[in-house]
Protein backbone atom coordinates (compact mmCIF):
# COMPACT_ATOMS: atom_id res chain seq x y z
CA UNK A 1 0.00 0.00 0.00
CA UNK A 2 1.20 3.40 -1.22
CA UNK A 3 1.42 6.24 1.61
CA UNK A 4 -0.16 8.97 1.14
CA UNK A 5 2.43 12.29 0.14
CA UNK A 6 2.65 15.05 2.20
CA UNK A 7 0.73 17.78 1.73
CA UNK A 8 2.99 21.59 2.05
CA UNK A 9 0.97 25.05 2.17
CA UNK A 10 3.25 27.90 0.17
CA UNK A 11 2.22 30.86 1.19
CA UNK A 12 4.28 33.97 -0.11
CA UNK A 13 2.89 37.22 -1.69
CA UNK A 14 5.63 36.61 -4.69
CA UNK A 15 4.32 34.98 -7.62
CA UNK A 16 6.72 33.80 -9.28
CA UNK A 17 7.37 31.79 -5.76
CA UNK A 18 4.00 31.02 -5.95
CA UNK A 19 4.35 29.50 -9.38
CA UNK A 20 8.08 27.98 -9.36
CA UNK A 21 8.24 26.41 -5.14
CA UNK A 22 5.35 24.05 -6.18
CA UNK A 23 6.87 22.76 -8.63
CA UNK A 24 9.97 21.84 -7.41
CA UNK A 25 8.02 20.85 -3.68
CA UNK A 26 6.03 18.45 -6.58
CA UNK A 27 9.09 16.98 -7.84
CA UNK A 28 10.31 15.77 -4.26
CA UNK A 29 7.41 13.65 -3.86
CA UNK A 30 5.14 16.30 -1.89
CA UNK A 31 1.66 17.37 -2.49
CA UNK A 32 1.19 21.34 -2.68
CA UNK A 33 -0.92 24.53 -2.65
CA UNK A 34 -0.08 28.01 -3.10
CA UNK A 35 -1.67 31.26 -1.29
CA UNK A 36 -1.18 34.69 -2.16
CA UNK A 37 -1.60 36.05 1.59
CA UNK A 38 -2.07 34.06 5.24
CA UNK A 39 -5.92 35.58 5.00
CA UNK A 40 -6.39 33.21 2.22
CA UNK A 41 -4.79 30.11 3.80
CA UNK A 42 -6.50 30.57 7.19
CA UNK A 43 -9.78 30.60 4.09
CA UNK A 44 -8.91 27.53 2.89
CA UNK A 45 -9.15 23.97 3.64
CA UNK A 46 -5.61 22.84 4.07
CA UNK A 47 -5.71 24.50 7.25
CA UNK A 48 -7.32 20.90 8.10
CA UNK A 49 -4.75 19.11 5.54
CA UNK A 50 -1.37 20.72 5.68
CA UNK A 51 1.56 18.82 7.03
CA UNK A 52 3.70 21.83 6.92
CA UNK A 53 3.90 25.48 5.56
CA UNK A 54 6.71 27.49 3.76
CA UNK A 55 5.87 30.90 4.47
CA UNK A 56 7.40 34.20 3.61
CA UNK A 57 8.12 36.71 6.15
CA UNK A 58 6.99 40.00 5.09
CA UNK A 59 3.76 39.94 3.07
CA UNK A 60 1.16 42.66 3.10
CA UNK A 61 -1.51 41.93 4.87
CA UNK A 62 -0.98 39.49 7.58
CA UNK A 63 2.83 38.72 7.93
CA UNK A 64 4.29 35.38 8.36
CA UNK A 65 5.48 35.63 11.84
CA UNK A 66 1.64 37.31 12.12
CA UNK A 67 0.28 33.90 10.74
CA UNK A 68 2.19 31.67 13.26
CA UNK A 69 1.20 33.78 16.40
CA UNK A 70 -2.38 32.86 15.09
CA UNK A 71 -1.94 29.48 14.36
CA UNK A 72 -0.69 28.70 18.15
CA UNK A 73 -3.32 31.01 19.46
CA UNK A 74 -5.52 28.33 17.54
CA UNK A 75 -3.48 25.83 18.59
CA UNK A 76 -2.40 24.68 15.20
CA UNK A 77 0.80 23.03 14.95
CA UNK A 78 2.44 22.74 12.05
CA UNK A 79 6.28 22.90 10.81
CA UNK A 80 7.17 25.87 9.84
CA UNK A 81 10.02 27.06 7.40
CA UNK A 82 10.01 30.61 6.64
CA UNK A 83 11.39 32.19 3.24
CA UNK A 84 12.53 35.73 3.39
CA UNK A 85 14.22 38.31 0.69
CA UNK A 86 16.20 40.12 3.86
CA UNK A 87 19.34 37.75 4.80
CA UNK A 88 19.02 39.34 8.53
CA UNK A 89 20.44 36.42 11.58
CA UNK A 90 18.88 38.13 14.24
CA UNK A 91 15.33 37.91 12.11
CA UNK A 92 16.10 34.03 11.37
CA UNK A 93 17.32 33.32 15.11
CA UNK A 94 13.76 34.73 16.46
CA UNK A 95 11.87 32.81 14.25
CA UNK A 96 13.43 29.79 15.23
CA UNK A 97 13.36 30.20 19.06
CA UNK A 98 9.49 31.11 18.06
CA UNK A 99 9.31 27.74 16.95
CA UNK A 100 10.12 27.64 12.91
CA UNK A 101 11.92 24.67 12.21
CA UNK A 102 14.08 27.02 9.36
CA UNK A 103 14.32 30.32 7.85
CA UNK A 104 16.00 30.41 4.43
CA UNK A 105 17.24 33.51 2.84
CA UNK A 106 15.87 33.80 -1.05
CA UNK A 107 17.29 32.91 -3.54
CA UNK A 108 18.14 29.69 -2.07
CA UNK A 109 19.36 26.14 -3.13
CA UNK A 110 17.12 23.04 -3.49
CA UNK A 111 19.82 21.29 -0.96
CA UNK A 112 18.93 24.05 1.78
CA UNK A 113 15.30 23.64 1.12
CA UNK A 114 15.07 19.63 1.32
CA UNK A 115 17.40 20.12 4.19
CA UNK A 116 14.67 21.75 6.08
CA UNK A 117 11.87 19.86 4.68
CA UNK A 118 13.53 16.89 6.23
CA UNK A 119 14.18 19.03 9.44
CA UNK A 120 10.14 19.26 9.01
CA UNK A 121 9.87 15.29 8.55
CA UNK A 122 7.97 16.45 5.24
CA UNK A 123 10.44 14.13 3.28
CA UNK A 124 12.99 11.66 3.76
Amino acid sequence: MRKRSKFVSVIDDDESVREALPDLLRSFGLSVEAFPSAEAFLGSQALETSDGIILDVAMPGMTGPELQRELRRRNLRFPIIFVTAFADEMVRARLISDGAVGCLFKPFSDDELQNALRLASLVT
